[in-house]
């Protein structure tokens, strides 16, 4: 577990994103997986809020790996999300843990007596987009990362998903969604700036229904960077859903503030 915390920033950079909203109170639309080739981008965006998870906490436990391509690791984590709210993060024995709020970012790493406590600058710098609170909170979820309502999209069915794809190319990214027919939940999501040889993708292999949520069980996260390729892989244990929930947090006093420059990677 000592390499996978060496350099907290990168893995809470990589990880708080892919671990670390649009919500919608209405009925659940399921179907049995049949793909509708007929159906209009319009549809399968709306199909896709009107399932958005309504809850007020979740928590349970996240098995994460992780490779840089040089080492890898593995670690079970505990996670405690309170929706629109906070995510929390906690390691064995408390050796890391980050608390993540519409407006902060922070962690502290008792293995290097070091700890960090901003905003989300530095995430945003690391992926190479601007990103909130609600966007982390959407990957966990299985959810779009972007407001889909906000653009035109094209509709394809490849792979047996729908695809998704603008209709008036972005000026800076390409993104690119596939939701898969059974919950119309994201299937896969790709981010790209092909000219700075950045691609942030994100497939889910597999949902879970717990109760009458339906979440994601495995999340696969990729994120190339030029010749840099990290990955992350999440797997979903023992979820429970609106059980009363605290969130101990508090940096250990005398470790050192992590301070980050503009350029920080």
């Amino acid at each position: 577990m000592t390499t996978l915390f060496r350099y907290p920033l990168r893995f809470i950079g990589i990880a708080a994103f892919s671990l670390l909203i649009l919500s919608c109170k209405s009925k659940k639309v399921l179907t049995d997986g049949t793909i509708d080739d007929k159906l209009s981008a319009k549809t399968i965006i709306r199909t896709h809020y009107q399932n958005a998870l309504d809850f007020k906490t979740l928590r349970g436990k996240m098995r994460i790996d992780y490779s840089d391509g040089e080492s890898s690791q593995g670690v079970s984590v505990s996670l405690r999300m309170e929706k629109d709210k906070a995510i929390w993060i906690s390691a064995p024995f408390g050796m890391v843990k980050a608390y993540i709020t519409p407006g902060r970012v922070s962690f502290y790493n008792k293995l290097q007596n070091e700890y960090f406590d901003g905003d989300f600058a530095y995430l945003s710098n690391f992926l190479g987009t601007e990103l909130d609170f609600g966007q982390v909170q959407n990957l966990l979820l299985g959810e779009a990362l972007f407001d889909l309502k906000e653009a035109k999209y094209e509709a394809s069915v490849v792979n047996g998903d729908y695809r998704l794809k603008p209709k008036k190319a972005m000026d800076l990214f390409k993104v690119l969604f596939e939701i898969e027919p059974k919950n119309f939940k994201m299937a896969s999501q790709q981010l790209s700036q092909p000219l700075k040889k950045r691609l942030l993708e994100i497939n889910y292999t597999d949902y879970q229904k717990i109760n009458k949520w339906i979440l994601p069980q495995q999340i696969a996260v990729a994120a190339i960077d030029g010749e840099e390729r990290n990955t992350v892989d999440i797997e979903y244990r023992n979820i429970e859903f609106d059980q009363k929930l605290s969130f101990p947090y508090k940096i250990p006093n005398g470790f050192d503030e992590i301070i980050l420059k503009d350029d920080a990677r």
